[in-house]
């Protein structure tokens, strides 16, 4: 089995990136390669043949890669390149020559134009992503490094190109009880499963702080969802539902409590490599369908030695799949694997994941590891930031 690590992924990014580099290089010299060549075949070719194709592709291949000015400036020396050659031929006030002249000159001033075009709305997609960021910052904003002597980490990855945020949700937060935290999966997508993000991350927050017991707060959000799904249309009280895991870690009692309301089984890593499946004894229904069921929650309590760490996760990561349609299991993948803290975790993981999928993601995934730390264990002082897919190696 492929060692999971941050090596393989680095290597992937400084390939994709040279790469690239490579091919902007290459692009960046088509328009003047174009103009050449259309000289060289007017010149070398009987006075039938002309090369006008050529110069007037040269501006239009400018104006979506180059600047206002350079385009300009490519579609001038097209226009004059053609000048010169039926001064050359003697042909300057012929009507195929005023004609080839007319199309260059066209073309050169509809790149400019799409050039300007082209600007305007790069400009406005810096700003509908720097809007995004922004929003993404206040709906689900990046844990602190440390909480409560934990050790955190965080990672979102948005299955959607250029999106920062979908309806995965985490949270993690120091209460008068203890560290509490969440991780879960709204049901749907785009704006409306956004919109569910920020009413059950608002409802837990304020819950976490008051409600004395993990079972009141799964209550309090149960309620939230039912509230603002009869009062907002976008939220569909019929049929929306939020999977989820609520956790809490009391300070120095070396244990685990958590409520699993219909979500994907957390994982603990001990420090010697040995893992285990956090599977509820009893499974339940997720939270905004407590209509069909009227069963109480029920806290689960676990060991939480000093080393361990635990793992949630959403359904993105365990329904990623191979080429040949295999499912990617992070209790066989991790599994015997020691990391030195959560940072090196999520990073190994998320590019285990990506190298099981190709790349390709269908799914929103969020990760969230909390580490008690050692008693000899370093202090780290690292994040993981969440990040869009196209940034993704």
């Amino acid at each position: 089995m492929v060692r999971l690590g941050r090596q393989g992924r680095g290597g992937r990014v400084f390939g994709a990136a040279a790469g690239s580099n490579v091919v902007r290089r290459i692009v960046s010299t088509l328009p003047f390669t174009l103009i050449v060549v259309g000289l060289l075949f007017d010149l070398l070719t009987p006075p039938s043949f002309t090369g006008s194709p050529f110069f007037s592709a040269a501006p239009l291949i400018a104006a979506p890669l180059f600047t206002l000015r350079s385009t300009a400036l490519i579609g001038a020396l097209s226009t004059v390149t053609v000048i010169l050659l039926h001064i050359y031929h003697g042909t300057t006030w012929q009507v195929e020559a005023l004609t080839e002249l007319a199309t260059v000159l066209t073309v050169s001033g509809l790149a400019t134009l799409i050039n300007t075009v082209v600007r305007r709305s790069g400009a406005q997609l810096a700003s509908a992503r720097g809007i995004a960021e922004a929003a993404q910052r206040a709906v689900l904003p990046t844990p602190a490094e440390r909480i409560a002597g934990l050790h955190v980490s965080a990672s979102y990855e948005a299955a959607q190109a250029d999106a920062f945020i979908g309806g995965d949700l985490y949270a993690v937060q120091d209460t008068p009880y203890g560290v509490r935290l969440a991780v879960g999966d709204v049901r749907g997508k785009g704006l409306g499963a956004v919109e569910a993000v920020a009413v059950v991350l608002g409802a837990f927050r304020e819950a976490a702080e008051s409600e004395p017991s993990l079972e009141a707060v799964a209550q309090r959000l149960e309620r939230a969802l039912a509230r603002e799904g009869n009062r907002r249309d976008s939220l569909d009280a019929v049929e929306g539902f939020t999977t989820c895991v609520l956790g809490e870690i009391p300070p120095g009692a070396g244990v685990l409590r958590l409520v699993n309301r219909g979500h994907p089984e957390p994982l603990l890593l001990y420090a010697d490599g040995g893992l285990a499946v956090l599977a509820p004894a009893e499974p339940a229904l997720p939270l905004g369908m407590g209509d069909l069921g009227g069963w109480p929650d029920r806290v689960q309590e676990w060991p939480f030695p000093a080393g361990a760490t635990l793992l949630l996760y959403t359904d993105g990561l365990t329904e990623a799949r191979d080429g040949s349609g295999t499912f990617y299991d992070p209790a066989d993948r991790l599994r015997g694997r020691v990391f030195s803290g959560p940072d090196e975790l999520l990073s190994a993981l998320g590019s285990d994941v990506r190298r099981h999928t190709g790349g390709e993601a269908t799914d929103d995934m969020a990760l969230l590891a909390v580490a008690r730390p050692g008693e000899r264990q370093q202090d780290r002082r690292r994040t993981v930031p969440v990040v869009p897919k196209d940034n993704r190696a």
